[in-house]
């Protein structure tokens, strides 16, 4: 199993990385740009986690910190991921903005943040609290659920981003039960998988955009 998931996580990493270097490079305009920012803030935040994990199964050593404080980091940076995908989501399909959801959004992201900061997360522990489990991704399933909603109303308007919303729904519903319980059921842990494949399909789904279709964004 170690050698799977291993194997698994380092071509993700790879792949998330690479992919939006390749989409910053050929980006046409600011959204396709948000587009490889966002799969590269995504690789390089999972990073920081996934690698002390993979070196965890084959090095003896005492990794909690390092575990900890990469929970910490991925926790922020998929804040900023999804923080992105409303940006894209704007730019993509020419919405005016609108300064009620951007500030509900910002409030989401700052509560987020602060949640995050507070120290009874124990992050250095590798603390497994199911209540601060669940404290701190309040408002990041609400930021989630959001974005879904903003993609799913507008999913008959593009067919490369048709199935984007169904990416973000499925990827909460395999995060919620590990990031509530993974310390009670370890083998929840095991979502993480499909979770992380709904993650690749969105980055597939904007390297496309980019690389095959025309230019239709701001």
């Amino acid at each position: 199993m170690k050698y799977g998931e291993s194997a698994f996580d380092i071509l993700y990493l790879l792949f998330a990385i690479v992919a939006g270097c390749v989409m910053l490079v050929k980006a046409r305009n600011r959204t396709e740009r948000l587009m490889g920012l966002a799969a590269l803030i995504l690789g390089c935040g999972d990073a920081f986690h996934l690698v002390p994990r993979v070196l965890n199964y084959f090095i003896d050593g005492d990794f909690t910190a390092a575990l900890g404080l990469g929970k910490l980091v991925t926790s922020l940076t998929m804040t900023v991921f999804y923080v992105l995908l409303y940006a894209i989501w704007r730019g993509y399909y020419r919405e005016a903005k609108s300064r009620g959801l951007s500030t509900l959004i910002l409030l989401l992201t700052v509560c987020r943040f602060a949640l995050c900061a507070l120290p009874q997360n124990g992050w250095l522990q590798n603390s497994s609290d199911m209540t601060w489990g669940i404290v701190r991704n309040v408002p990041f399933v609400i930021l989630g659920g959001l974005v879904c909603l903003l993609y799913c109303r507008n999913r008959r308007l593009a067919p490369r981003f048709a199935p984007v919303w169904l990416y973000i729904l499925l990827s909460f519903l395999f995060y919620i039960p590990v990031a509530v319980a993974a310390g009670i059921l370890p083998i929840l842990g095991m979502l993480m998988l499909p979770k992380t494949i709904c993650y690749i399909l969105l980055i597939v789904t904007f390297l496309q955009a980019v690389l095959k279709d025309p230019a239709r964004a701001e």
